[in-house]
This record gives structure tokens, C-alpha cells and sequence, in this order.
């Protein structure tokens, strides 16, 4: 089977409208994971062969490293999309407007393009007055759209009930093997957009024979395949690699397109193969 497509595509640079005048680029780098003291050149390659997308979070310990490589790559500041996230353990109204503060400092940026409450953390009982603080930074402009991650619907159900404005978007761990349709749904009911992490189940769907026969039909890679099936269903995914090729593999998945009958073959591969926490429970504030 050949690793590498064809012929050399465009970058991918499609965007999506989260919130009124806010495009997202659809494909970006997740960072999670990646050491602190290694985050700035992979940030920087990235920014050098295309990403306008960078997703970090305050629980990664590695918001400066990010900061850093957006100044070294010498880009306007409006050319990048960066999101970041509220830990747990600084939930709450005050909290957050204090956390969200750190993390303008930590980046060395004036403004977030998007701001997501990490985890629900229900124990803590203190999502819904985050929120408030959310919409606060919202409507003063220090942050150009707000969101959550990893809300399941009983979340989103009461969100919507308290909420000013629902969240743009929510990060959810999905995969072809944990496809969450039914919670997808429920953001396409409310108009949230869908944000894939993990989205190549951390390397492991990408062995499934499925999906290997389909990336030998287009002479792609199993990655680009499932990236590509992500990117289909219109979801915003965020791949995490240190690796310039993976990099640039990751980003070249706009010269072919699953068939319907591709697309429903994936589809099929969902187990709830959930494999990083749930959301019901998760109530950590430093991940790392």
C-alpha cells in the first residue's frame, strides 16, 4: 500500500463559522501532552507549513511555550486561531475571570480566539457560574467565542436553560470507534459545532482493516483517511504529533473525498471505545 498520496495537495484550509465573525480553521494542532519544553519548535514547524490553528489549555502546563512560537513565527497575531482552556480547579465566576487573565499572560496574547471550560466537572457544582463569567469575557472582547469540552447532553440540556449565549463549540474525544452520534446530534439541534480530539483514537483505529482498504483505494495514508472523515462530517479536529511529516500529512487531506458508502463504513466502526475520561466523573485540575 503506498503511505503518501498521489500527488501533493493544498494545504487544507477550510474554515467553519462558529460565531458571528469568527471562522475557525477547520483542521489544527492539539498539544496536549506535548512537554513544555518542547512545545515551541513543534508549534513553530507547524505555523511553518500551515497551521492557523493552535489548541493548548492552562491543565497542558504549556500555554508559554505556545505563546513563544507564536511570536518566533513572525505572524500577525489575527492570522492564528488559538484556543484555550479553563482548568478545574479554577472554576468558578471569579476564578475564571482571574485563570482567564493568566492565560493572556502565559501566551502573550491581548485576547483568546476561543475560551472552553475544560471538563464540567459536576461534583464541583460551579460550571454554571463560570459560564456567567464566560459570557462576561465574551461581551468585553477578551475573547472572541466561548465554549465547553467535554459536556455530555445533561450538561448542555441545563446549559441551555441558565445560558445568555450557548457555547460555539464543544471538544469532545471522538474517533471512529467512539463516534458519540447521539450527543453529535444534539449539537447539531443547537447549533454547536463539533470538536474532535483524539480523533485517530490515539493511533489505534488507524489499524483497523476498514480503514486501511479504504486508504489503499485513494493512495492515502490511514490517518489522512480518517482525518478526512472527520473533516466530511464537518466536524474541527485537532490532531496532536511531533513530527514535521506527520505535520504536513496530517494537513494534506483535501486531494480526495470518501464516498457516501466510505463515509458509512467508518461510521460503522463505532464501539463507545471511550479512552480518555468521562465526563461524569473527571474532577482532576491539573491534567498533567
Amino acid at each position: 500500500m503506498s503511505t503518501a498520496p498521489a500527488s501533493p495537495a493544498a494545504p487544507l484550509t477550510a474554515r467553519t463559522a462558529i460565531a458571528a465573525g469568527v471562522d475557525l480553521p477547520q483542521l489544527g494542532l492539539g498539544v496536549f501532552q506535548i512537554p513544555p519544553d518542547q512545545v515551541q519548535p513543534i508549534v513553530e514547524q507547524a505555523l511553518d507549513v500551515g497551521y492557523r490553528h493552535v489548541d493548548t489549555a492552562a491543565a497542558y502546563n504549556n500555554e508559554s511555550g505556545v505563546g513563544a512560537a507564536l511570536r518566533a513565527s513572525g505572524l500577525p497575531r489575527e492570522e492564528v486561531f488559538v484556543t484555550s482552556k479553563l482548568r478545574n480547579g479554577e472554576q468558578g465566576y471569579d476564578a475564571a475571570l482571574r485563570a482567564h487573565a493568566e492565560t493572556l499572560e502565559r501566551l502573550g496574547v491581548d485576547h483568546l480566539d476561543l475560551f472552553l471550560i475544560h471538563w464540567p466537572n459536576p461534583g464541583a457544582g460551579l460550571w454554571q457560574e463560570t459560564w456567567r463569567a464566560f459570557e462576561r469575557l465574551h461581551s468585553e472582547g477578551s475573547v472572541r467565542a466561548i465554549g465547553v469540552s467535554n459536556f455530555l447532553p445533561e450538561h448542555l440540556r441545563e446549559l441551555t436553560e441558565v445560558a445568555s449565549t450557548l457555547p460555539a463549540v464543544n471538544q469532545i474525544e471522538l474517533h471512529p470507534t467512539h463516534s458519540q452520534s447521539d450527543l453529535v446530534a444534539h449539537h447539531r439541534e443547537l447549533g454547536i459545532t463539533v470538536e474532535s480530539y483524539s480523533p485517530l483514537g490515539q493511533g489505534a483505529d488507524l489499524d483497523l482493516p476498514e480503514i486501511t482498504r479504504i486508504a489503499e483505494a485513494h493512495c492515502a495514508t490511514p490517518a489522512q483517511v480518517v482525518l478526512r472523515w472527520h473533516i466530511q462530517h464537518g466536524f474541527v479536529v485537532i490532531p496532536k504529533t511531533t513530527s514535521r511529516d506527520r505535520l504536513v500529512e496530517n494537513l494534506d487531506v483535501d486531494g480526495f473525498r470518501l464516498s457516501a458508502e466510505q463515509m458509512a463504513t467508518i461510521d460503522a466502526l463505532d464501539r463507545g471505545h471511550r479512552i480518555g475520561n468521562d465526563p461524569a466523573t473527571f474532577s482532576i485540575s491539573q491534567i498533567r
